[in-house]
């Protein structure tokens, strides 16, 4: 099974932004390529958080121009390859994602599974490489993701969840500034945290280079409308470039300047 015919496996948006900062959006799309017979998924599946981070690349692509950050995203959904995952994590390509059951990841062999990682994973992280690669100064990394208000039943109280693992500096000083900045209650390591598995984009790419990174989660319930998205990303430029500013870099704050490339 190959991806080429259907998508390519990397969205490149603003890709020479000139600030010191790289987003990234892991959980973009809710595309399945046609090989995949839309893992047997029907349209409620297909279309809600389990297979798609919902707002969030709206979100990232806001924030991108605002800042002139270079942006960059997978093609396909989380539910083919979860492109913030290993191969050896069992939820790289899980069998079920909270409510919903996937019988199209039922059984993969360790072949159909390392093919997935090849067409989706490899390609991602090597654009990943290249780009942090090409930085003059040592960026600043975060991901954009936003999460469900319900889990397993149960109303999440946290609306701006702000990530890290091994490096929490930024994420320290993000959350202090979105509590005091900011109307949104914003938490460390809400609603997910290194426990979950899902700090492994910053963990390779982040920790390991030295880098300021962090995970930012928001609640897609705020991230309704066009509207809704452009307000949330004004109000997140505004904290990332003041959380930027304490270590030195300077972020400024620009109208919609940017474009896809």
């Amino acid at each position: 099974m190959s991806a080429a015919s259907d998508s390519a496996a990397v969205f490149r948006f603003n890709e020479n932004g000139a600030a010191p900062l790289l987003l990234i959006c892991e959980h973009a799309s809710n595309f399945i390529p046609a090989d995949f017979d839309r893992l047997q998924l029907d349209d409620t599946a297909l279309n809600s958080h389990a297979a798609i981070d919902i707002g969030a690349l709206e979100l990232a692509q806001e924030i991108s121009s605002l800042l002139d950050a270079p942006l960059l995203a997978t093609t396909v959904s989380r539910l083919v390859y979860d492109c913030n995952r290993a191969l050896t994590a069992a939820d790289a390509i899980p069998e079920k994602s909270e409510v919903f059951d996937i019988p199209g990841n039922h059984g993969l062999s360790n072949e159909d599974r390392r093919a997935r990682f090849q067409a989706y994973y490899l390609p991602f992280e090597t654009a990943l490489k290249q780009r942090l690669a090409a930085y003059s100064q040592p960026p600043i990394l975060l991901t954009i993701h936003s999460f469900t208000p319900v889990f397993h039943g149960k109303p999440r109280s946290v609306e701006l969840g702000i990530i890290s693992d091994g490096d929490s500096r930024f994420m320290d000083k993000m959350v202090q500034l979105g509590k005091q900045t900011t109307d949104l209650n914003t938490e460390a390591n809400q609603p997910y945290g290194p426990g979950d598995g899902a700090t492994h984009t910053l963990n390779l790419h982040g920790d390991q280079n030295g880098l300021l990174n962090a995970m930012i989660e928001v609640k897609n319930d705020l991230l309704d409308t066009r509207e809704a998205r452009q307000s949330m990303a004004l109000t997140l430029a505004r904290l990332i470039a003041a959380t930027a500013a304490s270590f030195d870099y300077e972020l400024p704050l620009g109208s919609n300047h940017a474009g896809s490339d």
